[in-house]
């Protein structure tokens, strides 16, 4: 079974991702409503994948992928935006 940790504000969103993904049952999709929440959880590197929104109050996905990766936690890491903006890119790849 894949973990995933599904990030993002909007509710819709997260229930069609979780929907869509466990559609295949080798994914098992758990959501949280922004980066600090996920942030507070236990045990993030135990997530085989995160995925994240980009924008999003207070901490956006490129500062909460920063975090991630500031603590030693390199869990792959999918970061979607609906926006197709280049600079976004440049940040998350930086």
């Amino acid at each position: 079974m894949i973990s995933v940790l599904y990030v993002d504000d909007d509710p819709t969103h997260r229930d069609i991702a979780k929907l869509y993904l466990e559609k295949d049952r080798e994914f098992s999709v758990e959501t949280v409503v922004s980066a600090r929440d996920a942030l507070t959880k236990e045990n993030l590197a135990g997530y085989d994948a995160i995925v994240s929104d980009y924008q999003m109050p207070a901490i956006d996905g490129i500062e909460f992928l920063q975090s991630l990766r500031a603590a030693g936690n390199n869990v792959p890491f999918i970061l979607f935006t609906g926006r197709g903006r280049e600079e976004v890119v440049i940040r998350a790849f930086n």
